[in-house]
């Protein structure tokens, strides 16, 4: 039976819902009590999906589920590398396994993106340019090869329906300051490179990642904080490390079956149209679900 958080917002006692993303709804205390003497946040996965922008009529039954796990193992597999705002404590019943509670952040108004190898909208505009965000790459690589070092990719964070939009270096340190841009900057390629050796590892290939942070809400610091989710399909792109093979879109993890079948003639839709998205069939949902079980699977089994 599909649960209340599935889709939408319920009530969880104890907590007070304050927002809601595509696919996350945020919580925070009713009561004036914090944990640890800091200000906290729940972070609630719904089974929501989205694609080019938009937020599916369909579910994906348990991706909520999946996404939190995937995120508290990240968290914690990578807790000694970079400082990160998952706390341990207990989660209401209602959500146990959909659920995180957390430092709250003054999120950065930026998302930071690690390529690793060269794909999907960003191999796109290498074609055209020669450069993804302004950074130039050397000629002839492929669709999906592997750079020679990791890029760090900032982007401004776009209002819901509208895409995130690429930013220098430059104008990244103007919007978080020098000297947080420089440190987000070496904090997310560790992350990269150190989930990427994790992922390898156990037979997938971390293509990029996206990964936003923030400073703590209330305590009066500014040390920097990775926050949000962490390294799942959502926002990340895994691919197998035996059926990898540079030169065309690669077989991923992510939900680009919802998007392939969205732009079929099948859907009769475009994300041009601006209309509602029709209902998913159900064996692209079937498909989905397997695609995001599939990665948890292979990652912490």
């Amino acid at each position: 039976m599909m649960s209340a958080f599935s889709s939408g917002i319920a009530s969880i006692p104890g907590w007070s819902h304050t927002s809601s993303g595509k696919v996350r709804d945020l919580y925070v205390p009713t009561s004036a009590d914090s944990y640890f003497g800091m200000e906290t946040i729940m972070m609630v996965s719904s089974d929501r999906i989205s694609a080019f922008d938009f937020v599916m009529p369909s579910v994906i039954p348990d991706k909520g589920k999946f996404l939190t796990f995937l995120s508290r193992w990240w968290f914690q597999e990578l807790a000694g590398i970079v400082p990160n705002h998952l706390l341990d404590c207990e989660i209401p019943e209602a959500v146990q396994d959909r659920a995180l509670v957390a430092q709250r952040l003054k999120m950065f108004p930026v998302e930071c993106t690690v390529r690793g190898y060269l794909a999907g909208v960003a191999y796109e505009e290498y074609q055209q340019t020669g450069a993804v965000a302004g950074q130039k790459l050397p000629t002839g690589i492929a669709d999906s090869e592997e750079l020679a070092e990791p890029i760090f990719v900032p982007s401004i964070k776009a209002a819901r329906g509208e895409h995130d939009e690429n930013i220098t270096f430059a104008q990244f340190k103007e919007i978080v300051g020098a000297s947080n841009a420089e440190l987000i900057r070496d904090y997310s390629l560790t992350v990269y490179r150190q989930a990427y050796r994790t992922s390898y590892e156990r037979g997938l290939i971390l293509a990029d990642t996206k990964l936003e942070y923030g400073v703590p809400y209330d305590n009066g610091e500014d040390d920097v904080v990775l926050g949000d989710e962490l390294l799942t399909p959502d926002s990340s792109r895994f691919w197998y490390v035996d059926k990898y093979h540079p030169g065309r879109p690669q077989p991923s993890f992510d939900k680009q079956v919802v998007r392939d079948w969205l732009v079929s003639e099948e859907s009769v839709w475009t994300p041009s149209s601006r209309l509602s998205p029709p209902q998913l069939p159900q064996d692209i949902v079937n498909k989905t679900r397997e695609a995001y079980l599939a990665v948890v699977h292979t990652l912490t089994d």
